[in-house]
């Protein structure tokens, strides 16, 4: 990097923390930027802030990470959004340091910005990712001092009952949203109907996916059909797949190739040669 001879602003701070690819040299330039003592304090941006610790969580650069987040809660001029320590907390999460996602989690009020269903949401995914199944469960319940978890919320949550095989742990936290009046989305069907596939309860599966429409007034979008066809796969319910593939072309919706490509690969494993030919045809015929 050229050095630096006129003094910059924050504004170019920025726009040169943006260019260097370099995390640590990056991180130079934000801690030195007007290497003359003669001139005032710098006043860095909240912009600078927000690109420096993207770059040094992006590269796992954790100490430096933790020394930036220190320097931002004294600086009290400036107001950090929620989404910047949401980012830090998936940051730690993929490091595989849940307890230091959590600590941020903790610390967000100190830094003047009050925490809602994004940071919980954030902090619920990195605890899935990381495995931390008790913390999730005293997260989210104990997140209800502060906001309503959100459809998010608990599509994290049933997430953590569907990875541990859990159905029934799943099936009462999607009960539960309707009794706090928390409207489930297209996520909260599709990870529900994988569930109760994995569960091999594929009645209840479809079941839901007749409620949709019929309950909840909302349209079966193609990607719950194919999500409900992979798993009907994965569980060896061939006629069923080819049931909701039907379904699909029905109601003149587009048939993804994700669907006759699963389709496939399930034939294949079930020594089904034979009915490969007609997928393939039937994906020739629809432009797939």
């Amino acid at each position: 990097m050229a050095e630096l001879r006129q003094p910059i602003s924050p504004y170019r701070l920025s726009s040169l923390l943006r260019q260097e690819k370099n995390p640590k040299i990056a991180l130079q330039l934000f801690l030195n930027p007007n290497p003359d003592p003669n001139l005032k304090p710098f006043r860095h941006s909240l912009l600078s802030y927000d690109l420096i610790i993207t770059k040094l969580g992006r590269a796992k650069l954790f100490n430096a990470l933790d020394q930036m987040l220190s320097r931002l809660k004294l600086e009290t001029r400036l107001g950090p959004p929620e989404i910047i320590f949401c980012n830090v907390i998936t940051f730690y999460a993929n490091g595989r340091l849940p307890d230091k996602a959590i600590e941020v989690y903790d610390s967000i009020p100190s830094f003047r910005c009050p925490r809602t269903a994004k940071s919980l949401n954030s902090l619920l995914n990195g605890m899935l990712l990381c495995g931390e199944w008790d913390h999730m469960r005293r997260i989210f319940y104990g997140f209800e001092r502060f906001a309503c978890p959100d459809a998010c919320s608990y599509n994290v949550m049933i997430r953590r009952f569907r990875v541990l095989g859990d159905v029934d742990g799943a099936r009462k936290v999607f009960d539960e949203m309707r009794v706090r009046g928390v409207c489930p989305d297209e996520v909260t069907f599709r990870v529900m109907m994988e569930a109760l596939c994995e569960g091999f309860r594929v009645k209840e599966a479809f079941m839901m996916k007749r409620d949709i429409k019929r309950v909840y007034r909302m349209r079966v979008s193609e990607y719950v059909f194919v999500a409900l066809i992979k798993w009907l796969c994965k569980v060896e319910e061939v006629t069923l797949a080819i049931r909701v593939k039907d379904e699909i072309l029905e109601k003149e919706m587009e048939v993804k190739p994700v669907v006759y490509t699963t389709l496939i690969r399930c034939f294949f494993g079930l020594g089904g040669e034979g009915e490969v030919k007609g997928v393939l045809k039937e994906m020739k015929r629809n432009g797939c």
